[in-house]
């Protein structure tokens, strides 16, 4: 729960300024203190008055306001809360924070706060994935920015994917993970999850049956220690987990992407099932049987994810951690694969048929380290997780 903490959210201009209301509601309900900032923006969505009755106290939205200067300068504003939130956090504000601009009061707060920064950015689909706005999302996380968000979904223009401001418990889940002072507090930990997708044609793809629920389970785990965790995900069966950053890919080459732009981070997780190949030219058409036989698939090796990362020569994460799913001779072959990728741990199962363990909800792992083989013995997905999070935290420490 959040009660004795204080918050300072910050609401930019953009329609899902109305999910600001609800936020400050559901703080409210876990004791947190919120203190508003309302961008002149901000306005054009939701009324001042609003903001200030659901948040209970004095609104800010003037830089110039001799009252507020004198009753709380804006530097000393921007240093009395726990966290800095900016929900919405349109584009403008933050091609303001990356630029380090502070010409109104938002903008001062967040350049001259000591506090730590968390944005939710909420803006149409081709905002977000303009290189500009790209630019300065990998500049606010280099600065230590935290984010949450977008998801993907239907907008009020009409156009539909990644730029939707995720739904307010979601942030309060991101806020609550963040303050919670676990033993992986200030750390940023990077898991992937579940499998790729390789598309043969536009209803056709090559995959495996990885649920995802062992790297969803990791993620949670870490985020419950506090901490950062971004979790990549390909088309798993469960849900992501709430308190983190959810990135949803595709296909093995999304999924590269979304790593690289992951990084830098202090640990890696690489749960994901990634598939070893696609077919180099997929068909933008249905294929369909014919007369000449069956249509012949030509293969292109996928990149290796957790080779390119432990080879890294700058900014390799201080843990590397990757997994093993084998069908015979689990530990020869699991030992030959931590040695060939170049990872610190190889947690190894065996996930025959016979065992139920693919897909399922127990798991039987083997972690394999410099310092030796460990046998855990079968217990939830869940139980997994904690203990490997326990693991984590204590090499990070």
């Amino acid at each position: 729960m959040l009660a004795g903490k204080h918050i300072l959210l910050i609401i930019g201009g953009g329609i899902a300024a109305f999910k600001s209301l609800d936020l400050i509601r559901r703080l409210a309900e876990r004791g947190a203190t919120v203190t508003p900032v309302l961008t002149r923006a901000g306005e054009e969505f939701v009324t001042p008055l609003s903001v200030s009755a659901l948040a209970g106290r004095k609104i800010y939205r003037d830089l110039f306001d001799l009252g507020d200067e004198a009753e709380m300068g804006h530097i000393q504003l921007s240093r009395v809360a726990d966290l800095v939130v900016v929900a919405p956090a349109t584009a403008d504000l933050m091609a303001k924070m990356a630029g380090g601009l502070a010409n109104d009061l938002a903008s001062t707060l967040l350049l001259a706060t000591d506090t730590p920064v968390m944005i939710v950015p909420a803006m149409n689909v081709r905002m977000w994935e303009h290189a500009a706005t790209q630019r300065n999302l990998a500049t606010l996380r280099s600065d230590g920015v935290h984010v949450v968000g977008p998801n993907d979904g239907g907008m009020a223009c009409g156009e539909f994917g990644p730029g939707r401001m995720s739904e307010p418990l979601e942030v309060v889940a991101a806020i609550e993970a963040h303050l919670a002072d676990g033993p992986l507090k200030g750390r940023r930990i990077l898991v992937t999850s579940g499998p790729t997708h390789e598309p043969i044609d536009p209803v056709r793809y090559i995959a495996n049956r990885s649920s995802g629920a062992q790297g969803t389970a990791i993620a949670h785990a870490l985020a419950s220690l506090g901490a950062e965790v971004v979790f990549v995900t390909g088309p798993a069966d469960v849900a992501p987990p709430d308190g983190v950053q959810v990135v949803k890919v595709q296909t093995a080459l999304q999924m590269q992407q979304a790593v690289n732009a992951a990084l830098p981070v202090d640990a890696g997780v690489f749960a994901a099932a990634v598939a070893d190949w696609r077919v180099t030219c997929a068909s933008d058409r249905k294929l369909k049987k014919s007369k000449d036989g069956l249509p012949s698939l030509e293969f292109a090796e996928n990149p290796d994810i957790l080779k390119t990362v432990c080879q890294m020569k700058e900014g390799r994460p201080k843990l590397v951690i990757g997994f093993a799913a084998e069908t015979d001779d689990v530990v020869e072959n699991a030992t030959a694969k931590r040695l060939r990728k170049g990872c610190d741990w190889i947690v190894a199962n065996d996930v025959s048929p016979a065992t139920g363990i693919m897909g399922g909800s127990e798991n039987a792992v083997i972690l394999i380290s410099d310092e030796g083989t460990e046998s855990w013995p079968r217990m939830s997905k869940d139980q997994v997780a904690h203990q490997l999070a326990a693991r984590i935290a204590k090499a990070l420490a």
